[in-house]
Order: structure tokens, then sequence, then C-alpha cells
């Protein structure tokens, strides 16, 4: 009956939005990423007045998985090389150009590490995911790289099971992410102490997991990225000079956008 973030595709009507994905091993398990990524272009191509474009897309994976997935995450992209859809309503035709993978963490702070002084640790807290990755002498230390499978949905799940199990009820999602972005709600007192205090044990945890790697949190320059940040903010308990937040969840795909018009440049392919 509405067509609000509706994509029509292949005959099927999929919401946009309404219910989060599910943890997978993968992006290419199955079809939520590619649909997904259909939506987000009719979006870019409405933003600019289009209903038909060649697409070349600037995306990204893990930091440590990269390597292995970025073959397969490829030809899942561009299994199809004309695309035809409906977003909203509006019919959209695209032909898919080309795709470029990078890594996540890194993407987020490439515009950055050139004014890096010293050894830094970069940490990209993300939905499923997190990315640390060292910086030395402005450049990224790859063997050091390392990802946890223990991103913010974790500390979701961990909520709502702590909440039925002392409550007996769950909480809505988007109440627990509006927490964790502002740090207050008028939420139930009961509830609301659970889930805080469940989103100060995973900012512990992740403080625990880069000192188990090595890293010491009162010397060390460490720059929180990623949806993430803003909670290692709101409820971290290290209020210390070497430690920074970026803030802007888009880091990630800026930097896509950034290495990918680098990479056109120096390939001729865009002036």
């Amino acid at each position: 009956a509405l067509f609000g973030d509706v994509l029509e595709y292949e005959g099927k009507f999929y919401k946009v939005g309404t219910v989060r994905q599910e943890v997978k091993d993968t992006k290419v398990e199955d079809d939520s990423f590619y649909l997904l990524t259909l939506a987000a272009v009719a979006k870019e191509l409405k933003r600019r007045g289009l209903a038909e474009a060649k697409v070349f897309l600037a995306v990204g994976l893990p930091l440590t998985r990269f390597g292995a997935e970025k073959n397969d995450f490829i030809k899942y992209l561009t299994k199809n090389n004309r695309v035809s859809f409906k977003y909203e309503n509006e019919p959209y035709y695209i032909e898919m150009d080309d795709v470029a993978v990078f890594p996540q963490c890194y993407a987020a702070v490439v515009d950055k590490i050139p004014t890096m002084a010293k050894k830094t640790l970069i940490v990209d807290i993300g939905s499923w995911t997190i990315d640390i990755m060292p910086v030395i002498n402005k450049s990224p230390d790859e063997s050091k790289c390392v990802t946890i499978p223990k991103g913010l949905i974790t500390c979701m799940r961990s909520i709502n099971e702590q909440c039925v199990r002392q409550l007996n009820g769950e909480v809505d999602e988007s109440e627990i992410q509006n927490i964790m972005r502002y740090g207050r709600s008028d939420i139930d007192d009961e509830y609301f102490a659970i889930i805080k205090a469940e989103i100060e044990d995973f900012v512990d945890k992740v403080y625990n997991s880069i000192r188990e790697f090595g890293y010491n949190l009162k010397t060390t320059p460490i720059v929180f990225v990623g949806g993430g940040a803003v909670v290692m903010k709101n409820f971290g308990s290290h209020d210390a000079k070497n430690i920074s937040y970026n803030l802007d969840v888009k880091a990630n795909a800026r930097g896509y956008e950034q290495l990918a018009t680098m990479g056109l440049k120096s390939t001729k392919r865009l002036s």
C-alpha cells in the first residue's frame, strides 16, 4: 500500500530499513547486500535527478578479510551487468561499470594518515566487526591488523538477553541505538540501568582487547572511528589526551569515494 523505502526487483518487493540484518560470515551469502546496494544506488540517482546511469561502486570489507573476500564480493556485485528495478515506485536502469573494494578502517582515516606524527592505533567499531589497525611512520602495519567479530550488534543482543532475564521484556533496538548515540533516554529506569551497564561492559571489553594486543591505553595515541566511536566517547572510562574520536559515521564511505576517485584519475578514467 505504501511505497516508501520499497524496492521492487525481479517481481518481488522488499521493505528496506525496517529490520536489521543478521550477522553473516561473509557479505555474499545471500541477496541482502545486493538488494541494499540497489536501494542505495537509487537514492544516489534520485539525489542527482537521474533515472539511468553507468555506475561505479566503491565499497568496503573488514580489514583482515579484505584480501580473501575481495574477488567474491566484486563478482557478487557485478553478477548482472544491466539491472532494471524500482525504488519507491520510481523506475531505474543501471549498467554496472566497475567495482572497487577497499579495507574498512583504513578508508576511514586515509585523509588523516599524513598528519599522524607517530605510532597511532585506529579502532573502527562497526555493527558487525571491530577493526584494529596500527599506523607506523604514516603507513598501516598490515601484519598487526586485527578484526574482532564482536561489533555493536553483539552488545545489543546482550542487552536484550539481560532485559529478558531480569525484567522479562525486550527493548526496541532503535531505542538502544538512541541511548548509545546520546547517552541518555526517557525510558523506564530499570531498563535504562541494564542498557547502560551492558554498554559500559562492551566498552570495557573493547579496551581490554586493545590492551591484550599489547597497546598501552595511557600512552598510545588511539583514534576511534565508525558508528561505535560515539559509544566509546559517551560510555568509556578512559578520558585521556591520547584518545580521540572521529564521530562521522560516514567516514569509511567518504574514504571509499576518495580512494576510488584517486584510482580513476591515475588510470585516466576520470579527469
